[in-house]
């Protein structure tokens, strides 16, 4: 073998991995090229802050830019603050929505408002890294998103499709942060476009494809043998299991034409609304973590114009996520999370738009042992401030661990050997569980 291919250095190694996984399969994982733990060790004893698993899966729904609050699930009617949008009531009494969302109007009762949501970020990229890791960005650390901590504590529930995927287009998603690299999402960026390059090229023979492989193997030999360590390992597992999953049956849960046309048109013909599709497809094939983004909320121009449109592709979408998880027996041990950075602002200005207003804000949770028709939390008249039941990112964060039945209070380190837990010193919200 090649000498100056047994004596490369690893990052060499492993970003070749990664532009072998993306020419493999058209996918990549978010992290593959980030620094692996150099150790990770558990806190003693077992967790006194981990219950009995509610949910079994999380699909996890990001409105990337920050989610109007006051147009959408918080609503303040007759406040100036509203300006033109108005209020309609739900099938769950006592919650009002904005009059975008009529068919989650019929949904409501399976959904539990938080509208006492508060951030420390203000910013996109900061507020979007604090949503996904319960930590503050820094230049000195890549933290571990959600999926990737269900993953470390519990592992896949099918061995041939990855634990972890995310749908969308966000470049700034965390991945596995400082844990292995298998950890991470697996990125899918066209929904309706199946797991690309998953099959055998034309012209390409079973067992030419074997031989290739074998070849692979055997120059790769010397090279793993002389230097056996977790890096050269996550690149010889990756192809082990691009292998399995191309030779799964369950391959089939990335192919949403497998869906009726009425059931895909339910969803709406968008890539969020296809996403929503693909993940409930991915939760039924046992997928654990599965998360759909949906971008563009960043409405300082043109709020009145922009939420509205967005809003409708949200509201069909979400209406059918949870009327089909519901009529499939999947939504008691799944659990739907709307999520977003920060809300907007009371005031309007001058162009017609909100600005960024991380002071109070909304999230949903539906499923997974949750407790639907029910607000948590309030905010004051004009949706300004958090008035009742203040909610923190990690806070959060610590309510979905707490419903995967992880343990929250379990210690692992990062490769620095600084210690760090599923959600920081978020406190699990467990009213919201029925």
């Amino acid at each position: 073998m090649n000498e100056h291919l047994l004596h490369g250095d690893e990052m060499t190694r492993r970003a070749f991995a990664a532009r072998a996984a993306r020419t493999f399969l058209g996918v990549s994982a978010a992290s593959l090229a980030l620094p692996r733990p150099t150790a990770t060790a558990a806190g003693a004893g077992a967790s006194s802050l981990r219950q009995v698993a509610t949910a079994k899966r999380v699909i996890y729904l990001y409105m990337s830019g920050g989610m109007s609050h006051l147009d959408t699930f918080d609503p303040k009617p007759g406040n100036e603050a509203m300006g033109p949008t108005r209020t309609i009531g739900t099938n769950a009494d006592g919650i009002q929505i904005s009059e975008y969302l009529p068919q989650m109007a019929k949904q409501m009762d399976k959904v539990a408002v938080i509208n006492s949501m508060a951030s420390t970020q203000g910013a996109h990229k900061q507020g979007n890294y604090f949503m996904h890791t319960s930590y503050e960005l820094r230049s000195s650390i890549r933290h571990p998103a959600m999926g990737a901590w269900l993953l470390k504590f519990e592992g896949k529930r099918n061995a041939t499709l990855p634990g972890n995927v995310m749908i969308g287009n966000d470049s700034n998603h965390p991945g596995a942060g400082f844990f292995e690299s298998n950890l991470a999402p697996l990125m899918i960026s066209d929904p309706a476009g199946g797991l690309q390059n998953s099959s055998l090229r034309r012209g390409l023979t079973e067992e030419k494809f074997n031989f290739h492989v074998d070849l692979a193997q055997k120059l790769d030999a010397g090279f793993i043998g002389k230097y056996d360590q977790r890096n050269v390992r996550a690149y010889t597992d990756m192809y082990g299991d691009a292998i399995r999953l191309m030779r799964s049956r369950d391959l089939v849960a990335f192919d949403i034409s497998k869906e009726s046309d009425s059931l895909r048109d339910r969803y709406g013909d968008n890539p969020f609304g296809q996403g929503c599709l693909l993940a409930r497809r991915l939760a039924e094939h046992d997928v654990r973590f599965v998360e759909v983004t949906f971008g563009s909320w960043d409405t300082h121009n043109g709020n009145f114009v922009e939420v509205p449109e967005k809003a409708e592709v949200l509201d069909r979408a979400l209406s059918a996520l949870l009327d089909d998880l519901s009529r499939r027996g999947m939504l008691e041990e799944t659990l739907v999370v709307l999520a977003t950075e920060f809300g907007r602002t009371p005031e309007i200005n001058q162009n017609e738009g909100r600005d960024h207003h991380p002071q109070a804000f909304t999230c949903l949770m539906s499923g997974g042992g949750v407790r639907g028709g029910r607000l948590w939390g309030k905010t004051d008249e004009r949706g300004a401030n958090v008035t009742e039941d203040k909610v923190s990112v990690p806070d959060l964060n610590a309510t979905i661990a707490y419903a995967l039945g992880l343990p929250l209070d379990q210690v692992l380190y990062s490769p620095s050997k600084r210690p760090f837990t599923v959600a920081d010193k978020g406190k699990p919200v467990a009213g919201l569980f029925a």
